[in-house]
């Protein structure tokens, strides 16, 4: 059985009374403003005045682990304490934000707390912590797999004080935001390098850096994800100073997978808050609908859905509360196997539990009225984001031969 700190249990009734209070009561007018916005893409009043509500009383920057602690005085929790809290954010797909611990600006506050000089932390982490500005990781491409992060061809060169940038990136989460400011750019700066682990760089472009264009914004399954949504951008020599390297020349590559593994398993956490809260909706509706004489919830096949779903989620739970254990016991690199293992199967069991109880809804489920059909998106591009599915089965199968064939 696991065991949640002290804090961590504080914390998540604090959050379950914020998001009773605050959140669930405003789902329909967060759409509403969304919906009459001019530009879908831009800052929400409510979003505003809910985030002043959670910095107040502590809710802010959960997300940080004890070893980060330095930069926050909130969060400090080790993956297993964070994980039930993002569980209950992942029950509104949205309110991530309101805590300040939305993707991608989680794994970009690491990144800035990890690799940044003081610099480049004072200008771009200090006012992302705050939450007064929002950012995006500038990795896939459209011309390659990008899968195989080593393919990607967006030129980075050196001229004189300056990185030059030439390229194309697509799927860009956060790109479209009227609040992203900083943009965490990986592209090639060395292709003849022999090790194809150092051909690549990551520098930071400021938004409003010449050149730099977001060409049109990038919908999943009819979805935009607004406001934060994804898009498709082009740098066009887009020129930066030498100071806004990360890290180093050749470097890009192990500050990539430094991001990701966290990044991964909290998609992991909230997914289980959107099966688990469409299986309590799920349970209301066939309580309330009648068929061929009786309530839905009578009927064989209901029942044995019902069963399923709530079985498969405490399978996914106990899963990822695992990885989290690992990686707290061993950091991100040695828990990869279970990252693999939650990552590959986590969105997929999501993605059936969502649609079992969409179906339970009858035609309103593919609706907005409900939040199944946007959960469903999510848990289906979170197959694609941070690695497919077949690289990380890939990957975890050929680990997991090693270790058995050769004991």
């Amino acid at each position: 059985m696991f065991t949640f700190s002290e804090k961590s249990l504080r914390y998540q009734e604090q959050l379950s009374a914020f998001m009773d209070e605050h959140i669930y009561p405003r789902e329909k007018e967060y759409e509403e403003q969304l919906n009459a916005a001019e530009d879908r893409f831009s800052y929400l009043p409510i979003m505003e005045e809910l985030k002043s509500k959670a910095k107040a009383v502590g809710l802010w920057n959960l997300f940080i682990p004890p070893s980060l602690a330095e930069f926050s005085e909130h969060g400090g929790l080790s993956n297993l304490d964070y994980a039930p809290l993002a569980e209950t954010m992942g029950r509104v797909l949205w309110s991530p934000e309101v805590f300040n611990c939305n993707a991608p600006d989680t794994g970009n506050m690491e990144v800035f707390m990890k690799y940044a000089t003081p610099a480049q932390r004072d200008q771009w982490l200090i006012p992302l912590l705050n939450g007064d500005i929002r950012s995006s990781y500038a990795m896939t491409e459209p011309q390659v797999a990008s899968s195989d992060a080593t393919n990607i061809e967006l030129g980075i060169k050196q001229e004189g004080d300056e990185w030059v940038l030439n390229g194309r990136k697509w799927f860009i989460t956060g790109a479209p935001y009227e609040r992203c400011r900083i943009f965490i750019v990986m592209g090639k700066s060395d292709p003849d390098n022999p090790n194809r682990h150092q051909q690549q760089t990551q520098v930071l472009v400021p938004r409003d850096t010449p050149g730099l264009e977001v060409i049109r914004p990038l919908t999943t399954l009819g979805y935009d994800d607004a406001p934060i949504g994804h898009a498709e951008l082009r740098f066009d020599n887009v020129r930066v100073p030498l100071a806004n390297v990360l890290l180093g020349e050749g470097r890009g590559f192990e500050i990539a997978q430094g991001r990701l593994g966290p990044g991964r398993i909290h998609h992991c956490m909230r997914l289980i808050g959107s099966a688990q809260r469409a299986l309590e909706l799920a349970c209301r509706r066939v309580t309330t609908r009648t068929t061929f004489g009786r309530e839905l919830s009578q009927h064989q096949s209901v029942r044995e859905d019902i069963a399923k779903s709530f079985s498969e989620i405490e399978m996914m739970r106990l899963l990822v509360l695992k990885t989290c254990q690992r990686m707290d016991e061993v950091g991100a690199k040695a828990a990869m196997e279970l990252i693999a293992a939650s990552k590959t199967s986590v969105p997929v069991m999501a993605q059936i539990i969502i649609d079992r109880c969409m179906q339970m809804h009858g035609a309103g489920g593919l609706t907005a009225d409900y939040p199944m059909a946007e959960a469903f998106n999510y848990a289906r591009w979170c197959r694609q984001a941070d690695g497919p599915d077949q690289v990380h089965l890939m990957a975890l199968g050929k680990q997991i031969i090693r270790r058995y064939s050769e004991s």
